[in-house]
């Protein structure tokens, strides 16, 4: 049974599936449908286009399909497509597409922290944690199981592959390909994200492969080229095709590995 409090504003034409709860001084648009299971807290806003799941919560203050800030936007029809078991933490905002690609993108089981910002045609996938104060700029692309540190900020376009953990305090100017653990300024590879593949169950040997892989592309003294043919020579290697096409169909280019100074402990 849904507990929707007459003191929010729910516009007539918006759809709600069942069981909703929508707190005190909660706004939805004309134009929403929003799925089964959902929570929305009070003074949360949610404007046309958006598109929410089943099993979402969303948090004071959040506000979620607004429109774009870009200034080429002319009002035109776009989404946020929000999937299932989404949660948006206390003021963070999505804004809705362009006429890039007409949507803005959150994948299932995504968890967007407190004041973080997902601007206009951004892909998220699933699995993905944008920890507090993350600021993605427009058409960022994050594929599925990245953690994105707090106070991060992604410059437009850029490409985050999955399984990805950026430490925070970051600035991403470059693509990060999957399974890397970033960090350091500039953002640089600092190795493999280990413990996250660990703890979802990828085995040793999956993980060996892997780093196998990133030591001829960022620790050894090749450039990218080369290191990217020696990769494409190894045999019985699961996730060299994976990683080198991630790379090479990067446009921003990905970031640069780390050499270690004297001056480290």
């Amino acid at each position: 049974m849904s507990r929707i409090s007459p003191l929010a504003y729910i516009h007539p034409d918006a759809r709600l599936g069942e069981n909703i709860v929508v707190e005190p001084f909660a706004v939805i648009h004309d134009n929403v449908i929003i799925g089964n299971d959902c929570y929305v807290a009070s003074h949360a806003v949610i404007h046309a286009g958006a598109r929410i799941g089943n099993n979402c919560r969303i948090f004071t203050g959040a506000v979620v399909s607004s429109i774009p800030q870009d200034l080429k936007f002319q009002n035109e029809d776009s989404t946020v497509e929000i999937g299932d078991n989404v949660t948006i933490r206390e003021y963070a905002t999505i804004n809705r597409g362009t006429v890039h690609s007409h949507k803005t993108v959150i994948g299932n089981n995504c968890l967007i922290m407190s004041y973080a910002h997902v601007a206009h045609d951004c892909q998220l996938g699933k699995n993905v944690i944008l920890v507090n104060t993350v600021n993605l700029a427009g058409h960022v692309v994050i594929d599925d199981f990245a953690v994105i540190g707090g106070t991060c900020a992604v410059h437009q376009f850029c490409k985050i592959g999955k399984h990805v953990m950026v430490a925070g305090g970051c600035i991403v100017r470059k693509d990060i390909p999957p399974y890397v653990l970033a960090g350091r300024d500039p953002l640089s590879y600092v190795g493999i994200n280990t413990t996250g593949l660990r703890r979802r169950g990828f085995k040793p040997e999956q993980i060996a492969d892997i780093q196998e892989v990133y030591r001829l592309i960022f620790l050894s003294d090749m450039s990218i080229r080369i290191a990217l043919e020696a990769v494409e020579r190894l045999s019985d290697n699961q996730y060299k095709d994976e990683i080198t096409a991630f790379i090479r169909t990067s446009d921003r280019g990905i970031l640069k590995g780390y050499r270690f100074s004297d001056n480290d402990h």
